[in-house]
């Protein structure tokens, strides 16, 4: 018969009990950043497992102080604030390439455009987000990614209408826009920013008419 002596047994334990912390701890683990503004902070976590590539980009910009002096230049009450590329002059600064959309891998993990969540904006190309991200402030579900159902043309949401256009058409439409977040602290903040009021500068609209400036985002751990 084998027999383990028992302080070599007493060993093991220890061993295995800190393996196991090791990777509880591990797995507990979670990215989180400060945005930093003139109207106060907001903690954001991120979701790397859920958007891997989306949240590594914007980490990158975070990482070599992108979002400093920027703004947050398009404030919809109801629907979203949106920042980060722009300065307190509306002029946009440099950034890299464009990160791949990862919106339906982020809606296969249940991460959606609710309330709160922090998501990149884009432009009508589905793979031309850069640097500017923006905050839900409603649950925004035409924002998400959409699986169609056979056939064309085919129905689709369209900011909560149901439409009929051109599969190629609906696949623009649906694409979806990736949440890699959410606000963890500092929604009072979010809050304050969506209620201010906004006017038109040049082409552009729903900017605040008093600049509010992203002072920082800085990684908290």
């Amino acid at each position: 018969m084998f027999i383990i002596n028992r302080r070599i047994l007493s060993v093991l334990i220890v061993s295995v009990s800190l393996m196991t912390y090791s990777a509880a701890a591990l797995s507990e683990e979670t990215v989180r950043v400060a945005i930093k503004s003139s109207m106060g902070e907001i903690v954001v976590e991120l979701y790397p497992e859920k958007a891997p590539k989306t949240v590594e980009n914007f980490l990158r910009y975070v990482k070599a102080g992108h979002y400093s002096n920027t703004i947050f230049h398009r404030v919809i009450d109801n629907f979203m604030i949106q920042g980060g590329g722009l300065d307190k002059n509306m002029k946009e600064k440099p950034t890299g390439k464009p990160v791949a959309l990862e919106a339906s891998y982020a809606f296969e993990h249940g991460l959606k455009n609710d309330i709160g969540t922090i998501a990149m904006a884009r432009t009508n190309e589905p793979n031309s987000a850069k640097a500017q991200f923006f905050i839900n402030v409603n649950d925004n579900a035409f924002l998400n990614h959409q699986i169609l159902p056979e056939g064309n043309p085919v129905q689709y949401n369209r900011n909560g209408e149901i439409v009929t256009a051109p599969r190629d058409q609906a696949l623009l439409a649906t694409a979806g826009y990736t949440p890699f977040g959410k606000v963890v602290s500092g929604m009072d903040v979010v809050e304050k920013i969506k209620s201010v009021q906004t006017g038109s500068r040049g082409m552009n609209q729903n900017v605040p008419n008093d600049p509010i400036i992203i002072e920082s985002v800085k990684l908290l751990n």
